[in-house]
Protein backbone atom coordinates (compact mmCIF):
# COMPACT_ATOMS: atom_id res chain seq x y z
CA UNK A 1 0.00 0.00 0.00
CA UNK A 2 0.86 3.34 -0.46
CA UNK A 3 2.95 5.55 1.81
CA UNK A 4 4.93 5.28 5.20
CA UNK A 5 5.15 2.70 7.93
CA UNK A 6 6.61 4.16 11.10
CA UNK A 7 9.56 1.65 12.64
CA UNK A 8 7.51 0.26 15.40
CA UNK A 9 4.68 -0.61 12.56
CA UNK A 10 1.34 0.85 13.97
CA UNK A 11 0.99 4.39 11.81
CA UNK A 12 1.26 4.63 8.24
CA UNK A 13 1.63 8.18 6.40
CA UNK A 14 -0.23 8.88 3.56
CA UNK A 15 0.10 11.74 1.34
CA UNK A 16 -2.48 12.89 -1.50
CA UNK A 17 -3.39 15.83 -3.52
CA UNK A 18 -5.86 17.43 -5.43
CA UNK A 19 -4.86 19.31 -8.76
CA UNK A 20 -3.98 22.56 -8.19
CA UNK A 21 -0.58 21.87 -7.85
CA UNK A 22 0.49 18.63 -8.67
CA UNK A 23 4.44 19.28 -9.56
CA UNK A 24 4.87 20.71 -5.87
CA UNK A 25 3.17 17.57 -4.28
CA UNK A 26 5.20 14.91 -6.56
CA UNK A 27 8.12 16.72 -5.18
CA UNK A 28 7.25 16.65 -2.20
CA UNK A 29 6.48 12.88 -2.37
CA UNK A 30 9.54 12.69 -3.68
CA UNK A 31 11.67 13.98 -0.91
CA UNK A 32 9.24 11.17 0.85
CA UNK A 33 10.45 8.67 -0.79
CA UNK A 34 6.67 7.77 -1.33
CA UNK A 35 4.28 7.32 -3.72
CA UNK A 36 1.10 9.95 -3.67
CA UNK A 37 -2.18 7.93 -2.95
CA UNK A 38 -3.80 7.30 -6.34
CA UNK A 39 -7.06 9.59 -6.25
CA UNK A 40 -9.29 10.24 -9.31
CA UNK A 41 -11.28 13.69 -9.70
CA UNK A 42 -13.60 15.18 -12.00
CA UNK A 43 -16.02 17.61 -12.78
CA UNK A 44 -19.31 17.20 -13.39
CA UNK A 45 -21.44 19.01 -16.57
CA UNK A 46 -22.31 21.60 -14.11
CA UNK A 47 -19.57 21.88 -12.18
CA UNK A 48 -19.45 19.92 -9.28
CA UNK A 49 -16.68 18.03 -8.49
CA UNK A 50 -16.81 14.32 -7.78
CA UNK A 51 -12.96 12.60 -5.88
CA UNK A 52 -12.38 9.14 -4.79
CA UNK A 53 -9.17 7.53 -3.45
CA UNK A 54 -7.75 4.26 -5.03
CA UNK A 55 -6.75 2.47 -1.65
CA UNK A 56 -8.01 2.35 2.26
CA UNK A 57 -7.16 5.29 3.86
CA UNK A 58 -8.17 3.48 7.20
CA UNK A 59 -6.13 3.70 10.51
CA UNK A 60 -3.64 6.12 8.17
CA UNK A 61 -2.38 9.87 9.21
CA UNK A 62 -3.19 11.49 6.28
CA UNK A 63 -1.96 14.69 4.56
CA UNK A 64 -3.66 16.55 1.76
CA UNK A 65 -2.02 18.59 -0.44
CA UNK A 66 -3.70 21.89 -2.44
CA UNK A 67 -2.46 25.07 -2.75
CA UNK A 68 -4.74 27.39 -3.72
CA UNK A 69 -4.37 29.27 -6.91
CA UNK A 70 -5.85 30.55 -9.96
CA UNK A 71 -9.04 29.38 -9.94
CA UNK A 72 -8.53 29.56 -6.26
CA UNK A 73 -12.48 28.91 -5.15
CA UNK A 74 -12.51 25.67 -7.66
CA UNK A 75 -9.61 24.34 -5.55
CA UNK A 76 -10.55 24.97 -1.95
CA UNK A 77 -13.52 23.31 -2.81
CA UNK A 78 -11.98 19.91 -3.90
CA UNK A 79 -9.56 20.20 -0.72
CA UNK A 80 -12.74 20.32 1.33
CA UNK A 81 -14.04 17.46 -0.24
CA UNK A 82 -10.99 15.19 -0.19
CA UNK A 83 -10.80 16.00 3.85
CA UNK A 84 -14.65 14.89 3.88
CA UNK A 85 -13.65 12.02 2.07
CA UNK A 86 -10.78 10.93 4.22
CA UNK A 87 -12.99 11.67 7.48
CA UNK A 88 -15.52 9.35 5.85
CA UNK A 89 -13.16 6.65 4.99
CA UNK A 90 -12.22 6.43 8.47
CA UNK A 91 -8.83 8.22 8.27
CA UNK A 92 -7.07 8.47 11.82
CA UNK A 93 -5.66 11.68 11.33
CA UNK A 94 -6.24 14.87 8.32
CA UNK A 95 -3.82 17.20 7.95
CA UNK A 96 -4.65 20.23 5.50
CA UNK A 97 -1.40 21.15 4.21
CA UNK A 98 -2.23 24.79 2.28
CA UNK A 99 1.61 26.16 1.53
CA UNK A 100 -0.80 29.18 0.18
CA UNK A 101 -3.87 29.88 2.10
CA UNK A 102 -6.68 31.36 0.49
CA UNK A 103 -8.38 34.58 1.69
CA UNK A 104 -5.59 35.06 4.18
CA UNK A 105 -5.53 38.80 3.26
CA UNK A 106 -9.20 38.93 4.58
CA UNK A 107 -8.03 38.34 8.00
CA UNK A 108 -9.86 41.66 9.54
CA UNK A 109 -12.80 43.71 8.97
CA UNK A 110 -11.74 47.11 7.61
CA UNK A 111 -15.07 48.34 7.46
CA UNK A 112 -18.46 47.31 8.66
CA UNK A 113 -20.35 44.56 7.13
CA UNK A 114 -17.54 42.70 5.99
CA UNK A 115 -16.88 39.35 6.31
CA UNK A 116 -13.30 37.92 8.12
CA UNK A 117 -12.70 35.07 5.01
CA UNK A 118 -9.85 33.82 6.74
CA UNK A 119 -12.00 32.78 10.17
CA UNK A 120 -14.55 31.10 7.58
CA UNK A 121 -11.82 29.21 5.62
CA UNK A 122 -10.37 27.63 9.20
CA UNK A 123 -13.94 27.00 10.06
CA UNK A 124 -15.34 25.02 6.78
CA UNK A 125 -11.85 22.97 7.46
CA UNK A 126 -12.64 21.92 10.85
CA UNK A 127 -15.72 21.07 9.91
CA UNK A 128 -14.78 18.84 6.74
CA UNK A 129 -13.13 17.22 9.15
CA UNK A 130 -9.36 18.65 9.37
CA UNK A 131 -7.20 18.01 12.64
CA UNK A 132 -4.52 20.48 12.00
CA UNK A 133 -3.36 22.64 9.06
CA UNK A 134 -0.06 23.17 7.64
CA UNK A 135 0.78 26.34 5.83
CA UNK A 136 3.51 28.24 4.26
CA UNK A 137 4.12 32.15 5.47
CA UNK A 138 0.54 33.10 6.36
CA UNK A 139 -0.12 36.75 5.84
CA UNK A 140 -1.01 37.54 8.95
CA UNK A 141 0.25 34.98 11.96
CA UNK A 142 -3.43 35.41 13.96
CA UNK A 143 -4.83 33.31 11.48
CA UNK A 144 -3.19 30.04 13.62
CA UNK A 145 -5.76 31.38 15.81
CA UNK A 146 -9.06 31.18 13.70
CA UNK A 147 -8.28 26.90 13.57
CA UNK A 148 -9.43 24.72 16.42
CA UNK A 149 -6.56 22.73 16.35
CA UNK A 150 -2.88 22.41 15.73
CA UNK A 151 -1.77 24.98 13.37
CA UNK A 152 2.11 24.23 11.84
CA UNK A 153 3.36 27.71 10.58
CA UNK A 154 6.13 27.25 8.32
CA UNK A 155 9.06 29.90 7.18
CA UNK A 156 10.28 29.86 3.32
CA UNK A 157 12.48 32.66 4.79
CA UNK A 158 15.53 30.23 5.41
CA UNK A 159 15.33 28.90 1.63
CA UNK A 160 15.04 32.55 0.54
CA UNK A 161 18.18 34.28 2.38
CA UNK A 162 20.18 31.35 1.67
CA UNK A 163 19.89 31.70 -1.87
CA UNK A 164 19.74 35.89 -1.80
CA UNK A 165 22.73 35.46 0.28
CA UNK A 166 24.27 34.09 -2.29
CA UNK A 167 23.90 37.46 -4.42
CA UNK A 168 24.73 40.43 -2.66
CA UNK A 169 27.50 41.88 -0.66
CA UNK A 170 26.26 41.01 2.17
CA UNK A 171 28.28 44.25 4.04
CA UNK A 172 26.42 46.68 1.58
CA UNK A 173 22.95 45.59 2.18
CA UNK A 174 19.29 47.23 3.01
CA UNK A 175 16.72 44.91 3.62
CA UNK A 176 13.38 46.56 3.19
CA UNK A 177 9.84 46.37 4.32
CA UNK A 178 7.31 47.47 1.40
CA UNK A 179 5.08 49.15 4.10
CA UNK A 180 5.79 49.81 7.79
CA UNK A 181 3.48 47.00 8.98
CA UNK A 182 6.41 43.91 8.13
CA UNK A 183 8.96 46.11 9.87
CA UNK A 184 9.61 42.70 11.95
CA UNK A 185 9.93 40.32 9.45
CA UNK A 186 12.67 42.81 7.81
CA UNK A 187 14.32 42.85 10.99
CA UNK A 188 14.59 39.17 10.71
CA UNK A 189 15.74 39.20 6.90
CA UNK A 190 18.40 41.85 8.17
CA UNK A 191 19.82 39.50 10.75
CA UNK A 192 20.17 36.71 8.39
CA UNK A 193 22.12 38.65 6.00
CA UNK A 194 24.73 40.06 8.42
CA UNK A 195 22.93 42.62 10.26
CA UNK A 196 22.74 45.43 7.80
CA UNK A 197 20.13 48.42 8.29
CA UNK A 198 16.68 48.54 7.34
CA UNK A 199 14.07 50.59 5.22
CA UNK A 200 11.09 50.66 4.68
CA UNK A 201 8.39 52.16 1.69
CA UNK A 202 5.73 54.96 3.35
CA UNK A 203 2.27 53.68 1.37
CA UNK A 204 -1.06 54.39 1.09
CA UNK A 205 -3.67 52.15 0.50
CA UNK A 206 -7.63 52.68 -0.78
CA UNK A 207 -9.44 50.08 1.17
CA UNK A 208 -12.05 50.72 -0.73
CA UNK A 209 -10.65 49.46 -3.99
CA UNK A 210 -8.51 45.94 -4.05
CA UNK A 211 -4.97 45.86 -5.24
CA UNK A 212 -4.41 49.41 -5.23
CA UNK A 213 -1.32 51.38 -3.15
CA UNK A 214 0.73 54.07 -3.69
CA UNK A 215 4.60 53.89 -2.81
CA UNK A 216 5.03 57.58 -1.61
CA UNK A 217 8.82 57.85 -0.27
CA UNK A 218 11.28 55.53 1.22
CA UNK A 219 12.38 55.69 5.20
CA UNK A 220 15.81 54.67 5.43
CA UNK A 221 19.29 54.47 4.73
CA UNK A 222 19.53 53.18 0.86
CA UNK A 223 21.79 55.49 -1.18
CA UNK A 224 24.79 53.34 -2.74
CA UNK A 225 23.84 49.93 -1.24
CA UNK A 226 21.78 47.07 -2.51
CA UNK A 227 18.29 46.45 -1.59
CA UNK A 228 16.61 43.31 -0.63
CA UNK A 229 12.77 44.45 -0.66
CA UNK A 230 10.86 41.64 1.05
CA UNK A 231 7.50 40.34 1.23
CA UNK A 232 4.91 37.42 1.84
CA UNK A 233 3.52 37.46 -1.77
CA UNK A 234 2.94 39.35 -4.83
CA UNK A 235 -0.19 39.50 -6.41
CA UNK A 236 -0.59 42.51 -8.97
CA UNK A 237 2.89 43.84 -7.52
CA UNK A 238 1.65 46.83 -8.15
CA UNK A 239 3.15 47.00 -4.46
CA UNK A 240 6.32 45.74 -5.35
CA UNK A 241 6.82 48.02 -8.60
CA UNK A 242 5.82 51.20 -6.98
CA UNK A 243 8.83 50.52 -3.93
CA UNK A 244 11.18 49.07 -6.41
CA UNK A 245 10.69 52.47 -8.01
CA UNK A 246 11.26 54.62 -4.99
CA UNK A 247 13.87 52.64 -3.92
CA UNK A 248 15.62 53.51 -7.04
CA UNK A 249 14.82 57.14 -7.12
CA UNK A 250 16.11 57.15 -3.40
CA UNK A 251 20.10 56.55 -5.09
CA UNK A 252 19.81 52.41 -4.22
CA UNK A 253 22.44 50.42 -6.77
CA UNK A 254 20.37 48.20 -6.91
CA UNK A 255 17.13 46.00 -6.34
CA UNK A 256 16.34 41.98 -5.37
CA UNK A 257 13.14 41.20 -4.44
CA UNK A 258 12.15 38.05 -2.34
CA UNK A 259 8.55 36.94 -2.03
CA UNK A 260 7.03 33.55 -0.52
CA UNK A 261 4.19 33.20 -2.76
CA UNK A 262 4.06 34.18 -6.57
CA UNK A 263 0.40 34.65 -7.04
CA UNK A 264 1.67 36.85 -10.64
CA UNK A 265 -2.16 37.71 -11.24
CA UNK A 266 -2.22 40.54 -14.23
CA UNK A 267 -0.43 42.60 -14.66
CA UNK A 268 2.24 41.25 -12.59
CA UNK A 269 4.59 40.20 -15.01
CA UNK A 270 4.59 43.12 -16.97
CA UNK A 271 5.03 45.40 -14.00
CA UNK A 272 8.04 43.09 -12.10
CA UNK A 273 10.18 42.63 -15.90
CA UNK A 274 9.86 46.77 -16.59
CA UNK A 275 10.21 47.88 -12.44
CA UNK A 276 13.63 48.09 -12.59
CA UNK A 277 14.66 44.93 -10.00
CA UNK A 278 17.65 43.11 -11.25
CA UNK A 279 16.04 39.80 -9.71
CA UNK A 280 12.63 38.76 -8.04
CA UNK A 281 12.87 35.92 -6.29
CA UNK A 282 10.20 33.65 -5.75
CA UNK A 283 9.03 29.73 -4.02
CA UNK A 284 7.01 27.15 -5.90
CA UNK A 285 4.06 27.55 -3.16
CA UNK A 286 1.81 28.39 -6.36
CA UNK A 287 2.39 26.73 -9.76
CA UNK A 288 4.21 29.29 -11.82
CA UNK A 289 2.82 28.68 -15.63
CA UNK A 290 5.77 29.21 -18.37
CA UNK A 291 3.34 32.75 -19.40
CA UNK A 292 4.14 33.48 -15.97
CA UNK A 293 7.97 33.14 -16.36
CA UNK A 294 10.05 36.16 -17.39
CA UNK A 295 14.30 36.39 -17.09
CA UNK A 296 14.99 37.88 -13.72
CA UNK A 297 12.28 35.66 -12.48
CA UNK A 298 14.19 32.71 -9.53
CA UNK A 299 11.75 30.06 -8.42
CA UNK A 300 12.98 27.82 -5.21
CA UNK A 301 11.68 24.68 -4.55
CA UNK A 302 9.50 25.02 -1.05
CA UNK A 303 9.06 21.04 -1.24
CA UNK A 304 11.79 20.01 0.64
CA UNK A 305 10.41 22.40 3.76
CA UNK A 306 7.43 20.47 3.33
CA UNK A 307 8.42 17.39 3.00
CA UNK A 308 10.49 17.61 6.62
CA UNK A 309 7.57 19.55 8.69
CA UNK A 310 4.95 16.34 7.47
CA UNK A 311 7.76 13.56 8.34
CA UNK A 312 7.61 15.66 11.87
CA UNK A 313 4.60 15.60 12.29
CA UNK A 314 4.20 12.12 11.41
CA UNK A 315 7.35 11.29 13.92
CA UNK A 316 6.15 13.11 16.74
CA UNK A 317 8.70 15.49 16.46
CA UNK A 318 8.84 19.26 16.47
CA UNK A 319 8.13 21.60 13.84
CA UNK A 320 9.99 24.35 15.39
CA UNK A 321 13.06 22.69 14.90
CA UNK A 322 13.16 23.28 11.78
CA UNK A 323 13.67 27.11 11.93
CA UNK A 324 16.22 27.04 15.49
CA UNK A 325 12.89 27.16 17.25
CA UNK A 326 12.11 30.16 16.01
CA UNK A 327 8.48 29.50 14.43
Amino acid sequence: MTGIISSDGEKRLVLLTGRAHPDLATSVASHLAIDLLPTTTYEFANGEIYTRFGESVRGADTFVLQSHSSPINTWIMEQLLMVDALKRASAKTITVVAPFYGYARQDKKHRGREPISARLMADLFKTAGADRLMSVDLHAAQIQGFFDGPVDHLWAMPILTEYVRSRVDTSNVTVVSPDAGRIRVAEQWAAKLGGGPLAFVHKTRDIRSPNKTVANRVVGDVEGRSCVLVDDLIDTAGTIAGAVRVLLEAGAKDVIVAATHGVLSDPAVDRLQNCGAREVVITDTLPIAEDRRFPQLTVLSIAPLIARAIREVFDDGSVTSLFDGQA
